[in-house]
């Protein structure tokens, strides 16, 4: 399989419900499970490369048989992004909305087959959703009655319960808009203006990960380009303050202290929201995370480098 699978998830909220996507990767049968949380204006096939490298590396290891074997790599647009619902109330678009659908996902990947591993791969905003789901001493139980299964193995791509705030300014001066351009390239080129922390990237690389941020305007075959989300997510983002993030630090904390699942913890060394002292500080309480930098990235590593790739797959998989 060449291209992924894409799959809804009905999730509830205080009014009706909404649909979040995901893209499907390897055994749809397999018992293992790697979910794949993407950053705050991406969507899930940021992780195309890592997802078909676990793919194959996982049949490798299962000699390539069929049924229970291999992996099975789920990659959600967070609602209001790529292929999901948008929301009709903006305030939704914060952590306990998104911690929630991604319950309902893992409840319905469950009743589809039987998970007896379950691993979370989390950038930025998909990190702070790990820890906001894995981080509480008990979950809600799902409605089925059903059991849910445990975390296995969490990775948390340059993220940590510390975001610094000047990071976060520089992130609110783009979010939201959702801009008109001509072409991919086009579009390509005016990310990359705003993406450069991600470090260095082949021209291939770069077009492959901008393409599926893009929807047509229009329906006209020559129709402009437009980012992929609902641009009212940015609205309780902006709301934040410097001391409303402070608050915020210690709950975090509390969540991340709680965490008993073996932990990796990712950085890029030029990173400006996750700090060289927050990831040493995260290397010697909770979890404990293993750590590993990347030379001439910042925030975040894209996951589609080699080394990149290998770090994560070799704590996954090995």
């Amino acid at each position: 399989m060449t291209e992924p699978s894409l799959n809804y998830v009905t999730c509830p909220q205080a009014k009706g419900s909404h649909r979040m996507a995901y893209w499907q990767w390897g055994n749809p049968e397999s018992r293992h499970v790697v979910v794949c949380v993407h950053g705050l204006s991406r969507q899930g096939r940021d992780f195309d490369v890592l997802a078909q490298a676990l793919r194959d590396r996982a049949a490798q290891q299962a000699g390539g048989a069929v049924g229970a074997g291999g992996i099975r790599v789920i990659c959600p647009d967070v609602v209001g992004r790529g292929e999901s619902d948008w929301l009709q109330d903006p305030m939704g678009y914060q952590l306990p909305t998104y911690a929630a659908d991604m319950l309902a996902l893992i409840d319905q990947l469950q009743a589809q087959s039987p998970i007896t591993a379950l691993d979370w791969v989390g950038t930025s905003m998909g990190g702070l959703i790990g820890i906001a789901l894995w981080g509480q001493p008990e979950l809600p139980p799902p409605a089925s009655g059903a059991a849910r299964p445990a975390l296995r193995r969490l990775v948390l791509n340059d993220v940590g319960p510390v975001l610094h705030w000047p990071a976060i300014v520089r992130i609110g001066t783009y979010l939201g808009q959702a801009g008109h351009f001509g072409g991919v390239q086009e579009a390509a080129d005016a990310m990359w203006a705003i993406s450069s922390s991600f470090g260095p990237h082949t021209a291939a690389q770069w077009l492959a990960l901008s393409r599926p941020m893009l929807r047509p305007v229009s329906s006209a075959p020559d129709s402009p380009l437009r980012l992929h989300y609902d641009p009212a997510m940015a609205v309780p983002f902006k709301q934040a303050t410097e001391a409303s993030t402070l608050e915020g630090e210690a709950v975090l904390w509390q969540l991340y202290d709680h965490i008993k699942a073996p932990t990796l913890l990712m950085r890029g060394q030029l990173s400006d929201l996750l700090t060289p002292q927050t990831a040493h500080a995260m290397t010697e309480r909770g979890p404990r995370a293993k750590l590993v930098e990347f030379a001439g990235v910042g925030h975040a590593p894209t996951l589609v480098t080699d080394d990149q790739v290998a770090a994560v797959a070799g704590f996954l998989l090995d």
